[in-house]
């Protein structure tokens, strides 16, 4: 039986069988955090980190509708921060929900999802991660809707 492989594009996401998650690493002295490996620390240059399971729920704390991009990139998108559930914010887009103010909101909640991307010749898939609304959590939600700007 052949088993298509799948990797993933960044090295913070860990693909584990069915399950997913993004890992920080922490600064073992001064407990700052970071998206993927790093070899010193910014803020103490301690050289010794310990890798964090991070939670993959969370909600919008900030967002960017982008429609202008560099090609191969489709427009528009909707950038954002992601306020996980443990306090940590990371940067990623919303997925699985249409780019536009109407249905993305502040305080939204959201939850981690990885989607294919590409293959390479030997047909090994190249994953990335997003977050997309949490429909469970959606139907009661009263999170602020977002501010239209004018143009």
């Amino acid at each position: 039986m052949y088993v298509q492989a799948s990797v993933p594009i960044v090295n913070y996401l860990t693909l584990d069988g069915d399950e997913a998650y993004l890992l920080a690493t922490d600064c073992s002295s001064c407990g700052a955090s970071y998206l993927g490996s790093r070899i010193a620390c910014s803020r103490c240059s301690s050289r010794t980190f310990v890798e964090r399971r991070l939670p993959n729920d969370g909600t919008v704390g900030s967002f960017s509708i982008v429609h202008r991009a560099p090609a191969p990139i489709v427009t528009p998108f909707v950038s954002a921060l992601i306020d996980l559930s443990d306090g940590t914010t990371v940067k990623a887009n919303i997925i699985d929900c249409p780019p536009d103010a109407d249905h993305v909101r502040l305080g939204m909640s959201t939850v981690m999802r990885t989607y294919e991307v590409g293959r390479d010749s030997e047909g090994t898939i190249a994953m990335a991660f997003g977050f997309a609304p949490n429909d469970a959590a959606t139907e009661g939600d009263t999170a602020a809707p977002a501010t239209k700007e004018p143009r």
